[in-house]
């Protein structure tokens, strides 16, 4: 059964563990690097000591040294998932899956925010084809033995496909109905995101910006289940 993983995207420490607190169900809690980079490897613990399984996205991309130490850290920390650039290259993530030890590693495919313009721009290759390109990061990951890739919802149909049944695939861009769009650029609810194939949805601010969070939570675990 696909899980739903809340970005915890808040200023502070206190205001995640306020968020998280406040749902006395979660399960799985995004960190990103603003609130990690305030609160350091406290809020990872903090988090752990409330039994939420913490997936720490920070989305490594440098020399494969670099990478696999810091892959080797967030184990040490407990860290159940952490996130790396497939664009990092073989090398990078091979470094990055041998250092992984008993925590998973995803890699990031082409970011949720992004078109095919102006991925296309950001690489001087003109306008791309996302899809074709997602699939051509998302094996190299798999050659490299990573666990999972994270994919927009629109590629996730297509990634299921391509790497199996039992690779992870780790869904941002979620909006339930109704919700703003924001910077993201394709998205889905989380309905038709978990029957593409997705085995994790990552939900922000449609929760953590809702005057009931808990409510929104239980409501997407209800959809998906």
């Amino acid at each position: 059964m696909a899980e739903v993983i809340v970005a915890l995207d808040v200023a502070t420490e206190l205001e995640a563990l306020h968020l998280a607190d406040s749902m006395p169900s979660l399960g799985w809690a995004k960190v990103g690097p603003t609130l990690f980079l305030r609160s350091g490897p406290a809020i990872v613990r903090e988090l752990k000591s409330r039994g939420v399984q913490v997936f720490l996205d920070l989305k490594w991309h440098d020399i494969p040294h670099q990478v696999a130490g810091a892959v080797a850290a967030a184990e040490e920390l407990d860290v159940d998932l952490a996130t790396v650039h497939a664009a990092g290259g073989i090398e990078m993530l091979r470094a990055a899956a041998a250092a992984s030890g008993f925590m998973r590693l995803a890699a990031v495919s082409v970011l949720t925010s992004h078109t095919p313009e102006s991925y296309g721009e950001a690489t001087g290759r003109g306008t791309v084809d996302l899809d074709e390109e997602v699939s051509r990061l998302a094996k190299l990951a798999m050659a490299a033995g990573v666990h999972g890739v994270v994919t927009s919802p629109r590629e996730v149909g297509a990634m299921r496909s391509l790497v199996g049944a039992e690779t992870w695939l780790v869904v941002p861009g979620i909006r339930p109905a109704g919700s703003d769009m924001g910077d993201q650029r394709r998205t889905a609810d989380p309905r038709a995101a978990v029957e593409a194939g997705a085995t994790h949805i990552v939900v922000g601010r449609p929760i953590t910006r809702s005057e009931q969070p808990e409510a929104v939570y239980n409501q997407i675990c209800a959809e998906i289940a």
